[in-house]
């Protein structure tokens, strides 16, 4: 029995040898079927991911201009006062703080001082020179051709009893013949005036108008003897 015993003492050793070669061998197989299999699957290519479609580009927005700063309202304290010792000027700028009273509208000219104008600028061209020598009596023109107004219309409104001053009432030149209204009727003045009539008779002096001779005339009630002719207009 102790024989046994030590054989098989003797023997362990040899086993253990014998069996360590074999462990390490399949350690070493199982350590490169794995390093195999790590590198084969590192030799597989990766899935590709798929690819994104293009997004259309986003036109570039045009970049605004920086607003200018705001000066900050200035206090009541901080505005200058206005200028008592100096008045806005008509048609002027204000001072700051002031207002320029509003401009209404203009007055129109009363219309006698428009018809005074319109004989004042019409009768100084008609002022004869020598007046004897220039004026024609409706004879002297071959008789009358105008307009005759009837009697009781005439009598009625026209002779020594009806006189007017002549700037009171409308004028117009045609033809370089003054033509002036009176009690409905235009009357056509052929005559230059006298030269030594004042020269805003039309306005000073007391004229009527008379029927003689197949014609009319004007007169003036300073001048009596003066005749000058004048036509009636119907218009």
């Amino acid at each position: 029995m102790l024989s046994i015993g030590l054989i098989n003492l003797g023997i362990l050793p040899l086993l253990l040898e014998a069996m360590t070669p074999a462990y390490a061998q399949h350690d070493q197989r199982e350590q490169d079927s794995r390093r195999q299999a790590q590198e084969a699957k590192a030799k597989q290519p990766r899935p590709s991911r798929p690819e994104r479609p293009e997004q259309p580009q986003r036109e570039a927005r045009p970049q605004r201009e920086p607003r200018p700063e705001r000066a900050p309202p200035r206090k009541l304290q901080d505005r200058p006062e206005p200028r008592a010792d100096r008045p806005p000027t008509p048609g002027g700028r204000a001072e700051q703080g002031q207002r320029l009273p509003a401009e209404g509208p203009r007055p129109r000219p009363h219309p006698l001082q428009r018809r005074e104008s319109q004989h004042q600028s019409a009768w100084p061209a008609r002022r004869a020179r020598d007046w004897k020598a220039e004026h024609r009596t409706w004879q002297d023109r071959g008789g009358y051709r105008g307009y005759r107004i009837p009697d009781h219309r005439f009598h009625g409104s026209f002779g020594p009893s009806h006189g007017f001053r002549m700037s009171r009432f409308p004028l117009i030149v045609i033809g370089g013949f003054p033509r002036f209204q009176f009690n409905g009727f235009w009357f056509s003045v052929m005559d230059p005036w006298p030269e030594y009539w004042s020269e805003t008779w039309y306005g000073d002096d007391d004229l009527y108008i008379e029927y003689w001779d197949g014609g009319y005339y004007l007169l003036n009630r300073r001048h009596a003897m003066d005749r000058i002719a004048i036509t009636v207009m119907v218009r």
